[in-house]
């Protein structure tokens, strides 16, 4: 069920919103309009579906990214740059997982996402592998 409306505007967040935003957003506002605690209210129910509608979208990493290329969100810059340091997310199925590199070169865009180069060191000995940026952490210094 594709609706016109934002589901940015409906969650009252902000296109580049974190998962953990998202999440936050949610349960605020079901919390507030759960038709149990609105048995009066129908525009709390209707208000309820268009919040689980956006949610749904929103919360799905494939499916936000197919209702965000559309409207132009997320698609502007690049989250890591040239020499930035990257560790590789614990759900990726990259034998590098949980491990720490450094962008090789400026990353490269698709239709849906960018790809950078990591370069590891190990043993004195660098290696490059590509990944999606959806699979690269921010490395706390």
């Amino acid at each position: 069920m594709q609706s016109e409306q934002d589901y940015y505007e409906v969650l009252h967040i902000s296109p580049d919103a974190s998962e953990t935003e998202i999440k936050e957003a949610y349960r605020k506002l079901a919390f507030r309009y759960h038709p149990d605690r609105n048995k009066s209210g129908r525009d709390a129910s209707k208000k309820m579906k268009e919040i689980n509608e956006a949610y749904a979208i929103l919360s799905d990493p494939i499916k936000r990214r197919e209702y965000d290329i559309p409207r132009g969100y997320r698609c502007r810059v690049p989250k890591f740059e040239k020499g930035s340091k990257v560790k590789v997310s614990s759900g990726s199925a990259s034998p590098y997982r949980d491990r720490t590199g450094v962008v090789d070169k400026a990353p490269v865009k698709d239709t849906f996402r960018f790809w950078y180069l990591v370069r590891f060191e190990s043993k004195g000995l660098p290696a490059v592998s590509r990944f999606a940026e959806e699979e690269l952490e921010e490395v706390d210094n």
